[in-house]
């Protein structure tokens, strides 16, 4: 924790709770109360009413980090078939990256192959990206794919037992039919083309495959191609779905 009264730069620091409130996680009545529950630490260290802190600090509520550093940025972008999910391209390709501001060197958080499109996020910000991408820490991600005929009740259950690919069991993943030759699949692992690669399996070539969710984020009014910055509550509720203690 910064010392008391330290007022230049990054090592300025006010009052714990002030600092909470301005980054939007609650009143600072409420975050004081937060503070007194024992629920918030500073640098790994349970923090007590009347601390303080600094810009240079790691503050987390539950777990979850409070991103307060002006130098983060994160995106949410829906991506468009076609355009790659990587910073760069050494053939001139489009990527993801060509769609946010080019205020902040930022990367993509995981994959979404080429001929796929939807969700994904686009940060500076390699604490939440390491936690979103660690295979142990499971947030899932739900996709919508329109497959070449109409699975059968055996086909989906595979799906949802796990399949056994050329790199392993898949673990359990989450299946709906909504509509005919329509899948509606949520799974917590990462590895390439997987949904694809799990609906070829069982007999179903995947025609369109569009990622609609990432942990708790959704945007159904979100068009192909656009962008928009996350709230400090939604950056939150993503460190605390990835938070490895499970808070």
């Amino acid at each position: 924790m910064a010392p008391d009264g330290q007022q230049d730069g990054e090592h300025a620091t006010e009052r714990l709770h002030k600092v909470m409130a301005r980054a939007g996680v609650a009143s600072r009545r409420a975050c004081e109360e937060l503070i007194a529950a024992g629920r918030v630490t500073v640098n790994g260290s349970t923090a007590a009413v009347g601390d303080r802190a600094a810009a240079s600090d790691r503050i987390e509520v539950d777990g979850a980090v409070v991103a307060w550093d002006p130098h983060l940025v994160h995106y949410l972008v829906n991506k468009p078939p076609g355009v790659l999910s990587a910073a760069s391209d050494d053939r001139g390709r489009r990527c993801v990256i060509d769609l946010v501001p080019a205020t902040e060197r930022v990367y993509p958080v995981g994959r979404l192959d080429a001929d796929s499109e939807g969700l994904i996020i686009v940060t500076n910000d390699g604490e939440l990206t390491h936690r979103l991408t660690h295979p142990s820490w499971g947030v899932d991600k739900e996709y919508l794919a329109h497959v070449d005929g109409v699975p059968s009740r055996g086909a989906l259950a595979q799906l949802r037992s796990g399949i056994e690919l050329d790199d392993g069991m898949t673990a359990p993943a989450t299946v709906s039919m909504p509509q005919p030759s329509m899948l509606r699949i949520a799974i917590s692992e990462g590895r390439n083309r997987q949904v694809r690669r799990m609906c070829e399996a069982v007999g179903h070539r995947v025609l369109r495959l569009v990622r609609t969710r990432i942990g708790p984020l959704v945007d159904p009014g979100l068009g192909p191609g656009e962008h928009r910055p996350l709230s400090a509550d939604e950056v939150r509720k993503l460190h605390r779905a990835a938070a490895p203690s499970g808070n």
